[in-house]
């Protein structure tokens, strides 16, 4: 019988029934998977806000579209998902533009130029919300997981008084102590989860409307062109 003057949490870990320990070790690898994803989205979005930024300003601040276009061309392996959008949407408007006044006509070319930046737009949102997923399935089963070590522990505890003749809160409290802490590793592992994921969320959704709304506007900028 576990020491009732010890009950770190260390001590209680060590104690603990092995359904226990290994409930405890899947939150251990959810807690570290969740903290990786978040770091990983936090640089990721932050990259994307500051180049989206920089693009902007670049765009709106009077630069030649064709300069625009040759500086992305020359770094296309490395632009930001905004000046991405524009590349994509710059690149099929030269290129149907020039098919279509061989045939002496520049209907579609618009359309063309919308479909290769929602699809571009498709891409760059898809890899800022990859990882997502993954957060919100740990946020949401953490605490059952936890829960349900808890339960196991505390049954486990309550089995084992039946082989003692007498039983007293001191008797018990450890064991109930050491299934507790499934709980609360659950919750440790879950909290951040939920959190980074409304957080990098309502970011993705930000960045998302500011595509769409440069997407609109380059539109009408290239549709004035054509």
């Amino acid at each position: 019988m576990m020491d009732t003057a010890d009950l770190s949490i260390f001590t209680l870990i060590t104690h603990a029934g092995i359904v226990v320990k290994i409930v405890l070790a899947i939150l251990v690898v959810f807690s570290l998977a969740s903290w990786t994803v978040i770091f990983q989205k936090w640089f990721q979005i932050t990259k994307a806000k500051r180049e989206s930024t920089q693009f902007d300003r670049s765009f709106w601040g009077g630069s030649d579209l064709n300069n625009l276009y040759e500086s992305a061309n020359n770094r296309r392996t490395s632009i930001g998902s905004m000046e991405g959008i524009f590349y994509s949407g710059m690149t099929e408007f030269l290129r149907t533009r020039s098919s279509r006044e061989l045939n002496q006509a520049n209907f579609g070319v618009i359309d063309s130029v919308a479909r290769a930046m929602r699809a571009r737009y498709q891409r760059e949102l898809d890899q800022l919300e990859s990882g997502l997923s993954l957060l919100a399935t740990i946020g949401s089963v953490s605490p059952y997981i936890g829960l349900f070590g808890t339960v196991w522990g505390i049954m486990d505890a309550f089995t084992g008084l039946s082989n003692l003749e007498s039983a007293s809160l001191a008797v018990v409290a450890p064991g109930i102590a050491e299934a507790l802490v499934a709980t609360a590793i659950g919750l440790f592992a879950a909290i951040p989860a939920v959190i980074g994921y409304n957080r990098f969320a309502y970011a993705i959704d930000r960045l998302s409307n500011q595509y769409e709304s440069f997407m609109e506007e380059f539109q009408n900028i290239l549709n004035r062109q054509a």
